[in-house]
């Protein structure tokens, strides 16, 4: 079964999907109105929805006609708040959110998919779960739907991001290390303040804070193996009220990304003991509030991987088959990877004709309609692989 052909057939009706979906962008955790149209949709199709008194986002659930395994397909729902600049006469009707980071795109390729399955339901080999998940820009979105069973069964996942790193036409499904874990943390300094003019006075949080910015980076330096990428990023500080009073706080925010499960586990405590040291060096106290999020995003099963990529050929052909270089970006479906043997993939969406060049989470970020039956057509044809596959598999 080919999903190519029948998912160019749906190019128009994708599109008015992610259209709507655009235009009525709504933050993580708000997400009332996109999954309401969700549940609508795939009501629609006549395919059975699960659905979440206390949270937003659904599941549906697809029954194959044989007996096989099931496997999950997952897009994200929720958009940024960010002003948009895109040009697109869709753009969103919600001051300053925005569908930045393509998730419009995944959720209306998803209900391709949904559609396209559907239809093949008397063919497929198991059943096919369809998590339309919330909250994915805030880290732990994905948490709800696993810690709370709703993915119990489940036997494999599949993930996809649209890229603009990469052509519209090509699909990037590689094994190893995709993107890179993401915790965050806190950092406040308290010292003694007194005038500018007296500093022996002061014990000056600005100083004690600047010092531990420095000395961070020894730990990507000297404490981690250079050969583990490893990030850690002061992104923020607040210190001071005026020019001439030495301050006697100090509060940083920042983000630590890595591959590495084991110096991910050593690096917190490692962090507390440098900046403590550090603060005390220069008579202040210092706290940290370390917080563990998203997991890395590694496609360690490489039999699943390989169906991923088999099934992109027959979307996009072996000449849109393409590898990129891992990231240190995050991405919440790490922790859904972390619970169940899955594929994640990038598919790409640069297209300099439409003016889909910029980055994602970019005020400009745009996506042509036409990449959108690429996706629908990836997501359900893994699915259907997966399934007969593993359905050969058990036969043997």
């Amino acid at each position: 079964m080919n999903f190519k052909q029948p998912a160019r057939a749906l190019e128009a009706e994708i599109a008015q999907h992610r259209h709507w979906l655009h235009r009525h962008a709504e933050l993580s955790f708000q997400e009332a109105e996109t999954t309401q149209y969700l549940i609508a949709e795939l009501e629609k199709l006549g395919i059975p929805v699960t659905a979440f008194s206390d949270y937003h986002g659904c599941i549906g659930h697809i029954k194959g006609a044989k007996p096989g395994k099931t496997v999950l397909l997952r897009a994200d729902i929720d958009a940024l708040p960010t002003v948009e600049n895109s040009g697109v006469d869709y753009a969103s009707e919600h001051p300053g959110v925005m569908h930045a980071c393509g998730h419009d795109c995944h959720t209306a390729m998803l209900l391709g998919a949904a559609k396209l399955l559907k239809n093949a339901e008397s063919e497929l080999c198991g059943n096919v779960e369809l998590l339309f998940q919330s909250a994915e820009e805030a880290f732990t979105g994905s948490h709800y739907y696993m810690d709370k069973g709703y993915l119990n069964g489940v036997d494999a996942a599949y993930g996809m991001h649209v890229w603009p790193g990469i052509p519209e036409g090509s699909i990037d499904a590689t094994n190893g290390r995709r993107m890179a874990s993401c915790d965050n943390f806190v950092l406040t300094v308290h010292g003694v303040s007194a005038h500018g003019s007296t500093p022996q006075y002061s014990k000056d949080a600005i100083v004690a804070a600047s010092s531990i910015i420095m000395n961070l980076q020894t730990l990507v330096s000297r404490f981690n193996d250079p050969r583990n990428p490893l990030v850690i990023t002061v992104g923020t500080i607040k210190a001071g009220t005026q020019f001439n009073i030495i301050t006697d706080t100090a509060v940083m925010e920042g983000t630590i990304r890595t591959f590495d499960q084991g110096i991910r586990k050593t690096l917190e405590p490692a962090m507390r003991k440098l900046v403590t040291e550090t603060a005390e060096a220069l008579g202040c106290t210092a706290e940290l509030e370390y917080h563990w999020l998203e997991e890395p995003v590694i496609n360690a099963y490489p039999e699943l991987t390989e169906i991923a990529r088999s099934a992109a050929a027959k979307v996009v052909g072996e000449d849109g088959l393409v590898e990129t270089p891992s990231g240190m970006g995050s991405e919440d479906f790490g922790y859904i990877m972390d619970h169940i043997p899955s594929v994640f993939a990038f598919m790409g969406v640069e297209n300099p004709e439409y003016g889909a060049t910029w980055s994602l989470h970019s005020d400009k970020f745009r996506v042509s309609d036409t990449a959108l039956p690429i996706g629908a057509a990836q997501y359900a044809q893994f699915a259907c692989d997966y399934l007969e596959h593993t359905a050969k598999e058990g036969a043997q």
